[in-house]
């Protein structure tokens, strides 16, 4: 099965309220939604919480091919391999993704905020505590 995982991460201050949400859509019509809240962290933790809850969920329903699309180019250039992560409060959240993605064919793609707007709303009820 293929499917589109689209995901956004949001915080609120640095670090502040964070919260992640993803949207799957699957090659049968299918859309899963997902999000969810933590107390403090960063914007870029929350991005990558956001695309991890989306490959546990892809792997769950059996997906094999999977494109994913997020606004934040620097996970998206951290996940295709291009930059190195540095900071030692991502490097265990990177690991797992990489851990994730090894049972699929993933392609990534950095998509402007503005075309990604239902992650980006579920990340922000995640946030507030939703």
């Amino acid at each position: 099965m293929r499917a589109i995982l689209d995901f956004d991460g949001a915080s609120k201050g640095n670090p502040g309220p964070g919260g992640w949400g993803y949207v799957l859509y699957l090659e049968d019509g299918r859309h899963i939604e997902g999000h969810g809240g933590c107390d403090m962290a960063t914007n870029n933790q929350m991005e990558y919480r956001g695309l991890i809850e989306g490959l546990k969920k892809a792997l769950e329903l059996g997906v094999k091919e999977l494109k994913v699309k997020g606004d934040s180019q620097l996970v998206i250039m951290q996940m295709k391999g291009v930059y190195k992560v540095k900071n030692p409060n991502i490097k265990p959240l990177y690991e797992e993704a990489k851990r994730y993605e090894h049972f699929m064919k993933v392609d990534y793609l950095h998509i402007p905020r503005e075309k990604n707007r239902r992650a980006d709303k579920l990340a922000n009820i995640g946030a507030k505590g939703g």
